[in-house]
Protein backbone atom coordinates (compact mmCIF):
# COMPACT_ATOMS: atom_id res chain seq x y z
CA UNK A 1 0.00 0.00 0.00
CA UNK A 2 0.98 3.65 -0.63
CA UNK A 3 -0.10 6.53 1.66
CA UNK A 4 -0.38 9.78 0.07
CA UNK A 5 -1.65 12.57 2.86
CA UNK A 6 -2.68 15.80 1.08
CA UNK A 7 -4.31 13.55 -1.55
CA UNK A 8 -7.66 15.88 -2.56
CA UNK A 9 -4.87 19.00 -2.59
CA UNK A 10 -3.00 20.17 -4.94
CA UNK A 11 0.24 18.05 -5.26
CA UNK A 12 -0.96 14.98 -3.62
CA UNK A 13 -3.92 14.51 -6.15
CA UNK A 14 -1.72 14.43 -9.27
CA UNK A 15 0.78 12.19 -7.38
CA UNK A 16 -2.49 9.68 -6.97
CA UNK A 17 -2.93 10.17 -10.78
CA UNK A 18 0.30 9.57 -11.77
CA UNK A 19 0.78 6.47 -9.60
CA UNK A 20 -2.61 5.37 -10.89
CA UNK A 21 -1.30 5.65 -14.62
CA UNK A 22 2.29 3.72 -13.64
CA UNK A 23 -0.32 1.00 -12.82
CA UNK A 24 -0.65 1.33 -9.09
CA UNK A 25 -4.15 0.68 -7.43
CA UNK A 26 -3.40 0.33 -3.78
CA UNK A 27 -3.43 4.03 -2.32
CA UNK A 28 -4.58 4.87 0.71
CA UNK A 29 -5.88 8.13 0.30
CA UNK A 30 -5.42 10.94 3.47
CA UNK A 31 -7.24 14.44 3.58
CA UNK A 32 -10.73 16.04 4.57
CA UNK A 33 -12.78 14.96 2.44
CA UNK A 34 -15.37 16.76 3.24
CA UNK A 35 -14.70 20.13 1.40
CA UNK A 36 -17.17 19.74 -2.23
CA UNK A 37 -14.72 22.20 -4.26
CA UNK A 38 -11.79 19.67 -3.96
CA UNK A 39 -13.22 16.36 -4.94
CA UNK A 40 -13.20 16.70 -8.44
CA UNK A 41 -9.57 15.75 -7.38
CA UNK A 42 -9.86 12.46 -5.72
CA UNK A 43 -13.20 11.04 -6.64
CA UNK A 44 -12.11 9.46 -10.03
CA UNK A 45 -8.73 7.93 -8.62
CA UNK A 46 -8.46 3.98 -8.08
CA UNK A 47 -7.51 3.69 -4.23
CA UNK A 48 -7.93 1.03 -1.68
CA UNK A 49 -9.41 3.73 1.18
CA UNK A 50 -10.27 6.96 1.73
CA UNK A 51 -9.00 8.11 5.80
CA UNK A 52 -9.86 11.57 7.08
CA UNK A 53 -6.59 13.07 8.46
CA UNK A 54 -7.57 12.91 11.96
CA UNK A 55 -8.18 9.01 11.84
CA UNK A 56 -4.69 8.58 9.84
CA UNK A 57 -2.69 7.58 12.78
CA UNK A 58 -4.73 4.94 14.42
CA UNK A 59 -5.15 3.80 10.93
CA UNK A 60 -1.13 4.14 10.04
CA UNK A 61 -0.28 2.82 13.55
CA UNK A 62 -2.77 -0.78 12.94
CA UNK A 63 -1.74 -1.06 9.47
CA UNK A 64 2.09 -0.13 9.50
CA UNK A 65 3.93 -3.67 8.59
CA UNK A 66 1.26 -3.89 5.43
CA UNK A 67 1.95 -0.12 4.01
CA UNK A 68 4.89 0.36 2.05
CA UNK A 69 5.51 4.00 1.63
CA UNK A 70 4.37 7.37 2.81
CA UNK A 71 4.18 10.47 0.50
CA UNK A 72 3.33 13.29 3.79
CA UNK A 73 2.08 15.75 1.19
CA UNK A 74 -1.00 17.10 3.06
CA UNK A 75 -0.28 21.28 5.09
CA UNK A 76 -1.87 24.07 5.62
CA UNK A 77 0.05 25.83 2.81
CA UNK A 78 -1.47 29.64 3.08
CA UNK A 79 1.78 32.23 3.13
CA UNK A 80 -1.19 35.09 4.28
CA UNK A 81 -1.90 32.88 7.37
CA UNK A 82 -0.48 34.47 10.53
CA UNK A 83 -1.69 31.86 12.98
CA UNK A 84 1.03 29.82 14.18
CA UNK A 85 -0.95 27.34 16.51
CA UNK A 86 -2.43 26.64 13.14
CA UNK A 87 0.73 25.56 11.45
CA UNK A 88 1.79 24.14 14.54
CA UNK A 89 -1.18 21.64 14.90
CA UNK A 90 -1.28 21.25 10.99
CA UNK A 91 2.06 21.41 9.71
CA UNK A 92 4.71 20.68 12.33
CA UNK A 93 2.80 18.67 14.85
CA UNK A 94 1.02 16.32 12.52
CA UNK A 95 4.69 15.70 10.35
CA UNK A 96 6.42 15.07 13.27
CA UNK A 97 3.56 12.61 14.28
CA UNK A 98 3.80 10.93 10.65
CA UNK A 99 7.50 10.61 11.06
CA UNK A 100 7.12 8.74 14.47
CA UNK A 101 4.93 6.20 13.43
CA UNK A 102 6.72 5.50 9.87
CA UNK A 103 9.75 5.61 12.26
CA UNK A 104 8.13 3.02 14.57
CA UNK A 105 7.36 1.07 11.22
CA UNK A 106 10.26 1.40 9.10
CA UNK A 107 8.06 2.58 6.07
CA UNK A 108 9.98 5.10 4.11
CA UNK A 109 8.64 8.58 3.81
CA UNK A 110 8.56 11.41 1.03
CA UNK A 111 7.38 14.72 3.33
CA UNK A 112 6.45 18.04 1.47
CA UNK A 113 8.82 20.92 2.46
CA UNK A 114 9.01 24.11 0.77
CA UNK A 115 11.15 26.82 -0.76
CA UNK A 116 9.90 29.59 1.87
CA UNK A 117 11.97 28.24 4.10
CA UNK A 118 15.01 29.85 2.25
CA UNK A 119 13.30 34.00 3.32
CA UNK A 120 15.29 36.32 1.40
CA UNK A 121 17.68 34.37 -0.11
CA UNK A 122 20.56 35.50 2.02
CA UNK A 123 22.05 31.81 2.25
CA UNK A 124 21.50 31.09 -0.97
CA UNK A 125 19.45 28.26 -2.24
CA UNK A 126 21.44 25.40 -2.02
CA UNK A 127 19.78 22.04 0.18
CA UNK A 128 22.69 21.64 2.53
CA UNK A 129 22.00 20.60 6.14
CA UNK A 130 24.16 23.02 7.47
CA UNK A 131 22.30 26.17 5.98
CA UNK A 132 19.10 24.80 7.57
CA UNK A 133 19.52 26.24 11.10
CA UNK A 134 20.44 29.72 9.91
CA UNK A 135 17.48 30.03 7.40
CA UNK A 136 14.88 33.22 8.50
CA UNK A 137 11.73 32.28 6.56
CA UNK A 138 9.43 35.18 5.87
CA UNK A 139 6.22 34.00 7.50
CA UNK A 140 4.83 31.25 10.16
CA UNK A 141 4.34 28.89 6.98
CA UNK A 142 7.92 28.98 6.06
CA UNK A 143 8.53 28.45 10.06
CA UNK A 144 6.47 25.43 10.42
CA UNK A 145 8.10 23.89 7.59
CA UNK A 146 11.88 24.88 8.31
CA UNK A 147 11.18 23.90 12.18
CA UNK A 148 10.40 20.54 11.00
CA UNK A 149 13.68 20.23 8.50
CA UNK A 150 15.72 21.16 11.90
CA UNK A 151 14.43 18.46 14.13
CA UNK A 152 14.63 15.36 11.36
CA UNK A 153 18.20 16.39 10.09
CA UNK A 154 19.18 16.12 14.12
CA UNK A 155 17.73 12.44 14.12
CA UNK A 156 19.83 9.71 15.00
CA UNK A 157 19.24 6.81 12.49
CA UNK A 158 17.28 4.94 15.15
CA UNK A 159 15.01 7.75 15.49
CA UNK A 160 14.59 7.63 11.43
CA UNK A 161 12.74 5.79 8.86
CA UNK A 162 14.98 3.70 6.84
CA UNK A 163 15.01 6.04 3.81
CA UNK A 164 13.15 9.63 3.95
CA UNK A 165 13.76 12.60 1.72
CA UNK A 166 12.03 16.28 2.64
CA UNK A 167 11.41 18.05 -0.54
CA UNK A 168 11.72 21.75 -0.56
CA UNK A 169 8.99 22.90 -3.48
CA UNK A 170 9.51 25.76 -5.02
CA UNK A 171 6.92 27.46 -7.14
CA UNK A 172 4.65 24.71 -8.22
CA UNK A 173 2.11 25.04 -11.26
CA UNK A 174 -0.09 22.90 -12.93
CA UNK A 175 -3.73 21.30 -13.18
CA UNK A 176 -5.35 20.00 -10.22
CA UNK A 177 -4.77 23.58 -8.53
CA UNK A 178 -8.32 25.41 -9.41
CA UNK A 179 -9.58 24.95 -5.91
CA UNK A 180 -6.47 26.85 -4.38
CA UNK A 181 -7.81 30.08 -4.55
CA UNK A 182 -5.62 33.16 -3.99
CA UNK A 183 -3.10 30.88 -3.19
CA UNK A 184 -3.13 29.08 -6.84
CA UNK A 185 0.04 30.01 -9.12
CA UNK A 186 -0.15 32.32 -11.10
CA UNK A 187 -0.14 31.16 -14.12
CA UNK A 188 -3.89 29.72 -13.11
CA UNK A 189 -5.04 33.35 -12.46
CA UNK A 190 -3.24 35.14 -15.46
CA UNK A 191 -5.17 32.31 -17.70
CA UNK A 192 -8.53 33.58 -16.02
CA UNK A 193 -7.74 37.09 -16.20
CA UNK A 194 -6.63 36.99 -20.11
CA UNK A 195 -9.69 35.17 -20.97
CA UNK A 196 -11.91 37.20 -18.70
CA UNK A 197 -10.67 40.90 -19.97
CA UNK A 198 -8.24 40.51 -22.20
CA UNK A 199 -5.40 41.68 -19.95
CA UNK A 200 -3.06 40.62 -17.41
CA UNK A 201 -2.36 42.46 -14.07
CA UNK A 202 1.14 41.76 -12.02
CA UNK A 203 2.79 42.97 -9.11
CA UNK A 204 4.90 45.98 -8.98
CA UNK A 205 7.81 45.86 -8.00
CA UNK A 206 8.66 47.51 -4.26
CA UNK A 207 12.54 47.00 -4.39
CA UNK A 208 14.64 49.36 -7.22
CA UNK A 209 16.96 46.66 -7.81
CA UNK A 210 13.99 44.95 -9.59
CA UNK A 211 11.69 46.26 -12.11
CA UNK A 212 7.90 45.83 -12.62
CA UNK A 213 7.53 42.32 -13.39
CA UNK A 214 11.08 41.76 -13.24
CA UNK A 215 10.54 39.58 -9.70
CA UNK A 216 12.23 36.38 -10.40
CA UNK A 217 10.89 32.76 -8.93
CA UNK A 218 11.85 28.97 -9.86
CA UNK A 219 8.52 27.61 -11.07
CA UNK A 220 8.35 23.72 -11.33
CA UNK A 221 5.96 21.98 -13.30
CA UNK A 222 3.96 19.78 -10.74
CA UNK A 223 4.24 16.89 -13.91
CA UNK A 224 8.34 17.12 -13.18
CA UNK A 225 7.16 17.16 -9.02
CA UNK A 226 5.20 13.93 -9.50
CA UNK A 227 7.98 12.23 -11.56
CA UNK A 228 10.76 13.18 -8.63
CA UNK A 229 8.60 11.86 -6.23
CA UNK A 230 8.28 8.44 -8.34
CA UNK A 231 11.68 8.09 -8.36
CA UNK A 232 12.09 8.49 -4.77
CA UNK A 233 10.07 6.04 -3.84
CA UNK A 234 11.75 3.55 -6.29
CA UNK A 235 15.08 4.92 -5.32
CA UNK A 236 15.10 4.37 -1.58
CA UNK A 237 18.66 5.50 -0.74
CA UNK A 238 20.46 8.70 0.01
CA UNK A 239 17.78 9.82 2.65
CA UNK A 240 18.19 14.06 3.31
CA UNK A 241 16.45 17.07 2.67
CA UNK A 242 16.50 18.16 -1.74
CA UNK A 243 15.14 21.28 -3.45
CA UNK A 244 12.65 20.66 -5.61
CA UNK A 245 12.40 23.42 -8.22
CA UNK A 246 13.30 23.86 -12.35
CA UNK A 247 16.92 25.28 -11.46
CA UNK A 248 16.32 28.13 -13.35
CA UNK A 249 14.32 31.56 -11.99
CA UNK A 250 12.69 33.07 -14.28
CA UNK A 251 10.25 36.47 -14.41
CA UNK A 252 6.70 37.10 -13.53
CA UNK A 253 7.16 39.03 -17.52
CA UNK A 254 7.73 36.35 -19.21
CA UNK A 255 5.41 34.44 -17.44
CA UNK A 256 2.92 36.64 -18.45
CA UNK A 257 4.51 36.88 -21.87
CA UNK A 258 4.42 32.86 -22.31
CA UNK A 259 0.52 32.92 -20.84
CA UNK A 260 -0.82 34.95 -23.45
CA UNK A 261 0.74 33.00 -25.97
CA UNK A 262 -0.61 29.76 -25.12
CA UNK A 263 -4.03 31.40 -25.37
CA UNK A 264 -3.32 33.23 -28.40
CA UNK A 265 -4.00 36.08 -27.01
CA UNK A 266 -1.98 39.70 -27.84
CA UNK A 267 0.03 40.56 -24.20
CA UNK A 268 -1.77 43.37 -22.59
CA UNK A 269 0.51 43.70 -19.18
CA UNK A 270 -0.45 46.49 -16.61
CA UNK A 271 1.09 46.54 -12.79
CA UNK A 272 -0.40 46.91 -9.78
CA UNK A 273 1.01 47.41 -6.11
CA UNK A 274 1.64 44.26 -3.85
CA UNK A 275 -0.94 43.82 -1.32
CA UNK A 276 -0.24 45.32 1.84
CA UNK A 277 -0.27 42.05 4.05
CA UNK A 278 2.37 40.56 1.77
CA UNK A 279 4.78 43.11 0.27
CA UNK A 280 7.00 42.83 3.39
CA UNK A 281 7.24 39.14 3.40
CA UNK A 282 7.56 38.77 -0.38
CA UNK A 283 10.18 36.89 -2.10
CA UNK A 284 11.60 38.92 -4.97
CA UNK A 285 14.45 36.01 -6.22
CA UNK A 286 14.22 32.14 -6.17
CA UNK A 287 16.71 29.40 -7.79
CA UNK A 288 16.62 26.01 -6.72
CA UNK A 289 19.87 24.44 -7.07
CA UNK A 290 19.31 20.91 -8.23
CA UNK A 291 22.68 19.67 -7.76
CA UNK A 292 21.94 17.50 -4.95
CA UNK A 293 19.12 15.30 -6.81
CA UNK A 294 20.82 14.94 -10.09
CA UNK A 295 23.91 13.69 -7.96
CA UNK A 296 21.81 10.95 -7.00
CA UNK A 297 20.38 9.89 -10.09
CA UNK A 298 17.81 11.38 -11.13
CA UNK A 299 18.32 12.59 -14.84
CA UNK A 300 15.02 13.38 -16.30
CA UNK A 301 14.84 16.76 -17.72
CA UNK A 302 12.36 19.47 -16.59
CA UNK A 303 9.71 21.26 -18.12
CA UNK A 304 10.86 24.70 -19.40
CA UNK A 305 8.46 27.55 -18.47
CA UNK A 306 7.49 27.76 -22.18
CA UNK A 307 7.09 24.17 -22.38
CA UNK A 308 4.90 24.32 -19.01
CA UNK A 309 2.95 26.65 -19.55
CA UNK A 310 2.10 25.61 -23.12
CA UNK A 311 0.80 22.06 -22.00
CA UNK A 312 -0.99 23.15 -18.66
CA UNK A 313 -2.82 25.80 -20.83
CA UNK A 314 -3.65 24.35 -24.13
CA UNK A 315 -3.94 20.76 -22.25
CA UNK A 316 -5.68 21.62 -19.64
CA UNK A 317 -6.75 25.10 -18.87
CA UNK A 318 -8.38 25.65 -22.34
CA UNK A 319 -10.06 22.08 -22.23
CA UNK A 320 -12.13 22.53 -18.83
CA UNK A 321 -9.54 19.73 -17.98
CA UNK A 322 -8.25 21.02 -14.80
CA UNK A 323 -7.31 17.46 -13.23
CA UNK A 324 -4.30 15.34 -13.78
Amino acid sequence: MIVITGAAGFIGSALAGALNAAGFRDLVLVDDFSRVEKAANHEKKHCLKRIHRDAFFEWLDQNGRQTDFVFHLGARTDTTEQSRDIFDRLNFNYSLKVWELCTKHQIPLVYASSAATYGNGEHGFKDDHDIIPHLVPLNPYGDSKNEFDKVVINKLPQESPFFWAGLKFFNVYGPNEYHKGRMASVIFHAYRQIMESGQMKLFRSHRSDFADGGQMRDFVYVKDVVSVCQFLMHHRKNSGIYNLGSGNARSFYDLAVNTFRAAGVRENISYIDTPADIRDKYQYFTEADMTKLKNIGYKQPFHTLEEGIEDYVVNHLANSCAIF
